[in-house]
């Protein structure tokens, strides 16, 4: 696979460079913050080899690459030149997708932290439950527990580095205020005055004695309040003190607001969040891993499930378990892969076949994207299963009270850790929870899936790539001289730099032939020669106008190579025209190119280049 022209052509079909604001990814999907999600072409992208699928949600545009997304994530990243996470512009949405997108974009870089202290959870359940090592004497165990605690007891050093990129605030000093929340002498304090009675007092501030090692929400609210903090820090700090006191105020003052007022309303969230998961398991256990096994599937096509993770995460941290959110995870992500593994063992189509086994068994491992969007989704009949077996298993979970005690992707990797405080009777149901998906969504999908139907969908679905090319049609148009493409903001000209006749692009020229930059005809030629304007067969009208007031010139170091009325192809001369003696005379030799029927068109997209050749791509027309 070239990730190289991969990462290129997705980043063309995003709507290029200037189109993204932001760009993380999880286990298997490139997560784009767009300002404009209308610029992305789907039809495109779901054509590219290598990528599975695409989807909107949560606030982010996501193209599913599958196991190798890392790879082409590390290219986009370089070649976009995104270091703490991309653009400052704010997108305008709704406060709901605002949240998710927010919760997303911190949680998904910490997953793989989270994941290996589940693994090595898993490891030490499995040396437990077959004696292998004994956890009150055993050195061995000990040193691997407070490796696989660490995660946990530092996850609000984690959170602020991520949360710092999302808030556009300094990683550092953010790490230093979840490092406050942790230290030892305010964990001591904290011990004392719960022993003593006695309040913590910053003078006459009280501190609230909680302490917040495993905590989540706290540190999350610190770090937005920081991120206002430094702004104000660095607009008002006098340059000659700046280096000194941006970091002071931002430290001093989003540090003793945490302790005494953020790090409190975050403390007391957290838990009443655990008291309402309680509440529930109590009352109506098998209710919430019913709804989240049948559901998931279509919570993880939005990204939205990114927004019921920390709730996992902090039942875990309040309550040493988690009965709801991972729980009820797990079936589906089983029942997922047996879906997919019932479309191999059918489908009689080699192509299919590969892609369902290899993707189903990623998604019983605990990685569904792969088998959600190649398999399931794409035939309908697969997903439907998926969240059959699914809530079957939920509903086991749920009655059965499973719990697990640490966080990982749930999946077969992962059952270790469902043992705990019942010794294997926890484990041996999840286990069971997970056959019961396993059977149902493999039966169900092989019983549903029709061979003869998997060729009515992917006609559908190019039926419907079809018609989105003939209701988007695009058009390229090219360069009609080697130069420097800009922005048709740059033209000092109004008329132009407004936009007053059409959308378009402008280029300074350095070649003194100019080329037809569509196949087309030639509908005007200017008596003096400084403008041509062209119909291309798709009806798309440019002007290319050289240099701006060169009207004046009467003519003067133009020489015309066509006619009005003349068929002409991309590269055909046009003009040759003395560009020197342009700029000698005093004029700006800067050349828009104008789509004059800009508004029969959805979309003109220019091309996002700093140096372009004649005949090169500089512009798509969208109808």
């Amino acid at each position: 696979m070239d990730y190289q022209n991969l990462a290129n052509q997705i980043l063309e079909q995003v709507g290029g460079e200037k189109n993204v604001q932001n760009l993380t990814h999880c286990a298997t999907r490139l997560r784009f913050n767009l300002k404009e999600d209308s610029k992305a072409n789907r039809a495109e992208l779901n054509h590219l080899q290598g990528v599975l699928g695409v989807t909107s949600g949560g606030g982010q545009f996501q193209v599913i690459i599958g196991n190798d997304v890392e790879k082409v994530y590390d290219i986009l990243i370089e070649t976009l030149g995104f270091s703490e996470g991309g653009s400052e512009e704010k997108s305008k949405k709704n406060i709901g997708t605002r949240l998710i997108d927010t919760i997303s974009s911190i949680f998904t870089p910490i997953l793989p932290v989270i994941t290996a202290s589940g693994m090595l959870k898993a490891v030490l359940a499995l040396c437990t439950a077959f004696k292998w090592v004994d956890p009150t004497a055993s050195t061995v165990y000990q040193v691997i527990n407070f490796m696989a605690d660490a995660a946990f007891y530092f996850l609000p050093v984690f959170l602020a580095i991520s949360a710092a990129k999302k808030f556009k605030c300094n990683t550092y000093l953010a790490a230093m205020l979840g490092g406050i929340l942790l230290h030892p002498n305010f964990v001591a304090m904290v011990t004392a005055s719960r022993e003593s009675g006695e309040g913590i007092k910053f003078g006459f501030l009280p501190i609230y004695n909680a302490t917040y090692a495993s905590t989540v929400i706290p540190i999350i609210l610190t770090v937005w309040f920081m991120s206002y903090v430094e702004k104000y820090a660095k607009k008002y700090s006098p340059k000659v003190i700046a280096f000194f006191t941006i970091p002071l105020i931002t430290v001093l003052v989003t540090g003793l607001v945490a302790l005494v007022v953020l790090g409190p309303i975050g403390y007391i969230i957290g838990q009443y969040i655990a008291n309402g998961v309680m509440f529930l398991d109590k009352t109506a256990g098998w209710l919430v891993p019913t709804v989240i096994g049948t559901f998931m599937p279509l919570l993880v096509m939005t990204g939205t499930h990114y927004g019921i993770v920390p709730i996992g995460a902090n039942n875990i941290m309040t309550l040493g378990y988690d009965a709801m959110i991972g729980p009820g995870n797990l079936p589906s992500n089983i029942a997922q892969g047996g879906a997919a593994l019932a479309v191999g063992v059918k489908t009689k189509k080699s192509e299919i076949k590969q892609l369902a086994f290899s993707s189903g068994v990623t998604a019983v491992c605990g990685i569904t994207e792969p088998a959600l969007f190649g398999i399931n989704v794409r035939f309908k009949t697969p997903l439907y299963a998926a969240m059959a077996g699914g809530g079957v298993g939920g509903l086991f979970i749920g009655l059965m009270g499973v719990r697990r005690f640490a966080s990982g992707s749930p999946g077969l990797l992962t059952l270790p850790v469902y043992i705990g405080d019942k010794g294997l009777t926890n484990f041996i149901n999840a286990c069971i929870a997970c056959a019961i998906a396993f059977v149902v969504s493999f039966i169900v999908s092989y019983i549903l899936f029709n061979e003869n139907k998997v060729s009515e969908s992917e006609q559908a679905f190019e039926k419907e790539t079809l018609d989105f090319t003939k209701t988007k049609s695009v058009t390229t148009i090219m360069a009609p001289v080697s130069g420097k493409l800009v922005s048709l903001k740059n033209v000092p000209d109004e008329v132009f730099s407004e936009e007053m006749i059409g959308k378009g692009c402008a280029i300074i020229p350095i070649d003194p032939i100019f080329v037809s930059p569509v196949n087309g005809v030639v509908t005007a030629l200017y008596e003096t020669n400084h403008a041509i304007g062209l119909k291309s067969e798709e009806g798309v009208e440019v002007l290319i106008h050289i240099g701006i007031d060169t009207v004046k010139l009467e003519g003067q170091y133009f020489s015309a190579k066509i006619q009005i009325g003349d068929c002409v192809e991309v590269g055909t001369p046009l003009m040759s025209v003395e560009l020197e003696k342009i700029e000698a005379a005093g004029y700006d030799i800067i050349t828009p190119i104008v789509i004059t029927n800009s508004s029969d068109y959805t979309e003109i997209l220019p091309i996002e280049t700093s140096m372009v050749k004649a005949s090169q791509p500089v512009m798509k027309v969208v109808r």
